[in-house]
């Protein structure tokens, strides 16, 4: 298992929203880091970037794939992740 790491952005985003969510996402986010196959279909490389981005729900979580690290930028709503 890879270690995961949030971003302070994607911790404030975290703190902020219902608990149920925070621990759903943090859940998808630590099966990926476990075993990236276990979610292959809920991820996608993002276009002309190196970061990769995990569909939860509504919710989009952008992340830095960096081999042993599993680094979290951003999280939030499918709308407004991408500007």
């Amino acid at each position: 298992m890879r270690t995961v790491t949030y971003s302070k952005s994607a911790l404030k985003v975290l703190s902020r929203i219902q608990p149920k969510l925070a621990a759903r996402i943090m859940d998808k986010v630590d099966q990926f880091a476990a075993d990236p196959e276990s979610q292959a279909n809920n991820v996608k490389a993002l276009a002309g970037s190196a970061h990769i981005r995990l569909r939860v729900g509504d919710w989009r979580v952008i992340m830095n794939d960096r081999g042993v690290v599993l680094l979290v930028l951003e999280i939030g709503p499918r709308g407004d992740i991408y500007r």
